[in-house]
């Protein structure tokens, strides 16, 4: 636990529950650091916990003998890591790996499943979100098929930057050719496309977004589809965490 005191409620699932149903469900959560490259959950294993990041994010990774993980998903303040205990799953269908240091709040299995039979508003609002998380892999798939890599690397700074709350990230060119499912070379072309166009900079590891409404307009559709996604099914608008000034922090 990094912190005797809990920190605000700014997980989306959780905030969108009614005063009372937060209010006994907080005092079953403990404030938890996300530390980079952490493995949260592994494929086929009964998860140790549920998260509901506040800051950071977790990436879902699907794992395909002799070759590094692809992320298929992203886990930030708009979720949770483990929903599929909503289905009555408590075991893990991907690798859940911390991919951007920050903060959440945690769950033992038992104390969630107590709420799902108790919380009815839990388990609607946690439904909506599997069925959205579900057409995020789906998307992701489709994505990583038919979209050109500079495109897909937008959409993925930018979904990184609406759960990083941050303007700049520490990713290496390998780093992000994994993630992506691509060599080294493909992303060193496609970051140098992005950073031409004055849309980020980047230096030994550090990428900087510089202009959001400018990687939004190069993004695949895949991105927009996604945040749409968010918007309709769950109770409130998919939106960055992160505060208006925030830029060159």
């Amino acid at each position: 636990m990094s912190s005797t005191q809990k920190p605000p409620v700014v997980n989306h699932l959780i905030a969108s529950l009614p005063p009372v149903d937060r209010a006994r469900f907080l005092q079953h959560c403990e404030p938890v650091d996300l530390v980079f490259d952490t493995v949260l959950c592994k494929p086929g294993e009964v998860y140790p916990f549920v998260y509901f990041p506040l800051t950071g994010f977790v990436s879902l990774m699907t794992i395909v003998s002799k070759h590094p993980a692809l992320e298929v998903g992203m886990i930030g303040s708009e979720g949770m890591l483990g929903g599929t205990l909503a289905l009555g799953v408590d075991t893990a269908l991907l690798l859940g790996i911390v991919q951007g240091a920050g903060t959440a709040l945690r769950m033992t299995l038992p104390h969630l499943k107590n709420e799902l039979v108790i919380n009815s508003a839990l388990v609607r609002v946690l439904n909506r979100y599997v069925f959205v998380l579900m057409k995020q892999q789906s998307q992701s798939s489709a994505c990583n098929s038919f979209h050109e890599v500079d495109a897909r690397l937008a959409r993925w700074l930018l979904m990184s930057h609406d759960r990083s709350h941050a303007d700049y990230f520490h990713f290496t060119h390998q780093y992000l050719g994994d993630m992506l499912g691509v060599q080294r070379s493909a992303i060193t072309i496609a970051a140098g496309v992005l950073r031409d166009k004055k849309l980020i900079r980047y230096a030994r590891g550090k990428i900087h977004i510089t202009d959001r409404l400018g990687l939004e307009a190069v993004s695949c559709e895949c991105y927009a589809a996604t945040a749409e996604d968010y918007f309709k099914k769950l109770a409130h608008p998919y939106e960055r965490m992160v505060a208006v000034d925030s830029a060159g922090a």
